[in-house]
C-alpha cells in the first residue's frame, strides 16, 4: 500500500493556517494588544432577515410529518435552481435548470470538478492565484503552468496562442488581486479555449461586487462560452453563507469533449460522491433571490463596498499603488519601501496589530504585494485605516 506521493509536492501548511498560527503566537505574547483582522475573506454581517425567516419556516416543515424532507436531490432542489435561473435571466443569461448544480460551496466544487478531467491534462493558472486551484491539481499529479499576472497587465493576463493548455482557471473579480475582466477580455479567452479545445473553470464567487458597466459578472455573457466553460458561484460572499455553506456550479449541456458530456459526468460524480445541501439551507438560499432578500443583500454588499472605499481612500492618501477596492472586496497593494510581503505582514502585526494576507502566499508574482479585505466590521476597518495612516505616513 502507498499513499499519494503528490501530497509531498504541496505546502504542508495552508496559507491561512500559517497566518492564524502567527497571529495566535503574537496574541499569546501580547495579551494586552487588540488585533484588527483584515486578512481572511470571511464576512462579518449576519444572514439577512429574509434568509433567516425562510430557514425558520423550513425548520418548522422538518418538524411536521406532512412536510418533513429526507434525502433531497444531490444536484439541488428545483425551487433553488429555478431561482438561480431567474437571477441569471435578469442579467440576460439564459440557463437550463439542469445545467445548475447546488453544492456546499465554490471551494469544494473548484476542487471536486477535477474528477471529470483526465490526470494527464495540462492546467493553466494565473500567478498570483487562489492556492486551491494549484494545490488540488498538484495533489492529482497534473502539470501546472502559470500565466503572468502583473502590474503591467493590471493583473489580468490574456491568452497566448503559443501556449497549449487543457484546463484554464480564471477568477473575476479576482482573488487575491481584486482585478476584474471586461466582457471583451473574456471573449478573447473564450475564443482561445474553443480554438484549443480547452475548458475554462471560471470562478465568479465575487460577481456580486461588480458595479462598473462593461465588466463581466458571468462568463456566459460571452457568446460561445457554453461550449468551453464551467462557472462556479457562491452564497458565501453574496449573502454571508460562509458558516451556512451553499454555492452552485453551472455546467452547460453544450460542453462536450471526445463525445463525452461534462454535464452528465458531473451529475454522475455528484450523485456518487455528494449527498446534497440541507433542505433548510437551500430554502434560505432561495430567499436571497426574492425582492426582500435582494434588497437586504444589496444593503449588506453596500456596507462592504463602503469598507473597501475606506481602505482604497487610505491607499490613495498614502500614495500606495493598488488594484481592487472597486468591483471587489479586496485591496491588493504594493508593499511600501520595497518590503517583501511576509516582512510587511510582520511589520503591521508588530507595530499596529493589523492583520492582512502576504501576497507571496498566492504565488511568485505575489511577492512584494499584500491583500486587505473589506469584510471586517465598519469599526474595525475604520480603526485599521487610522493605524495604517499613522504608521505608513512616516
Amino acid at each position: 500500500m502507498q499513499f499519494n506521493s503528490h501530497f509531498n509536492q504541496v505546502s504542508q501548511s495552508y496559507l491561512f493556517s500559517t497566518i492564524a498560527k502567527k497571529v495566535a503566537a503574537y496574541s499569546a505574547a501580547n495579551p494586552d494588544k487588540t488585533i484588527l483582522r483584515l486578512g481572511i475573506g470571511d464576512v462579518t454581517l449576519p444572514l439577512a432577515p429574509a434568509v433567516i425567516s425562510a430557514m425558520h419556516a423550513a425548520v418548522d416543515e422538518m418538524g411536521a410529518k406532512e412536510t418533513f424532507r429526507g434525502y433531497g436531490p444531490e444536484q439541488g432542489y428545483d425551487f433553488l435552481k429555478e431561482a438561480i435561473q431567474g437571477y441569471y435571466a435578469a442579467r440576460g443569461v439564459s440557463l437550463e435548470r439542469d445545467e445548475i448544480f447546488v453544492s456546499d460551496g465554490a471551494k469544494s466544487d473548484v476542487g471536486n470538478i477535477l474528477d471529470i478531467f483526465a490526470d494527464g491534462n495540462t492546467v493553466l493558472v494565473p500567478d498570483p492565484v487562489y492556492p486551491v486551484y494549484v494545490d488540488t491539481n498538484v495533489m492529482a499529479g497534473r502539470k501546472v503552468m502559470y500565466m503572468d499576472a502583473n502590474e503591467a497587465n493590471g493583473f489580468l493576463p490574456m491568452p497566448d496562442y503559443s501556449v497549449d493548455a487543457d484546463v484554464i482557471y480564471l477568477c473575476s473579480p479576482n482573488n487575491p488581486t481584486g482585478a476584474a475582466y471586461t466582457v471583451g477580455q473574456l471573449r478573447e479567452w473564450v475564443d482561445y479555449a474553443n480554438a484549443k479545445g480547452a475548458v475554462i473553470l471560471f470562478d465568479a464567487a465575487y460577481e456580486c461586487f461588480v458595479s462598473q458597466p462593461g465588466l463581466a459578472r458571468s462568463i456566459f455573457e460571452v457568446e460561445g462560452a457554453k461550449t468551453c466553460a464551467i462557472e462556479f458561484c457562491s452564497f458565501s460572499k453574496t449573502a454571508g453563507f460562509t458558516g451556512t455553506r451553499c454555492g452552485y456550479t453551472v455546467v452547460p449541456f453544450a460542453l462536450e469533449r471526445g463525445g463525452m458530456s461534462a454535464n452528465k459526468m458531473w451529475l454522475r460524480r455528484q450523485t456518487t460522491k455528494f449527498n446534497g445541501v440541507a433542505y433548510i439551507v437551500q430554502r434560505g438560499a432561495a430567499a436571497v433571490f426574492g425582492p426582500e432578500g435582494q434588497r437586504q443583500i444589496q444593503a449588506n454588499l453596500d456596507y462592504y463596498r463602503a469598507n473597501a472605499a475606506l481602505i482604497a481612500d487610505c491607499m490613495d492618501e498614502l500614495g500606495i499603488r493598488y488594484t481592487g477596492g472597486k468591483n471587489s472586496p479586496y485591496i491588493w497593494l504594493k508593499c511600501p519601501g520595497g518590503m517583501d510581503s511576509w516582512k510587511f505582514f510582520d511589520y503591521l502585526l508588530e507595530n499596529i496589530q493589523v492583520v492582512g494576507t502576504p501576497g507571496a502566499g498566492f504565488g511568485a508574482n505575489g511577492e512584494g504585494f499584500f491583500r486587505l479585505t473589506a469584510f471586517g466590521s465598519r469599526e474595525v476597518t475604520a480603526e485599521a485605516v487610522q493605524r495604517l495612516k499613522k504608521l505608513l505616513s512616516r
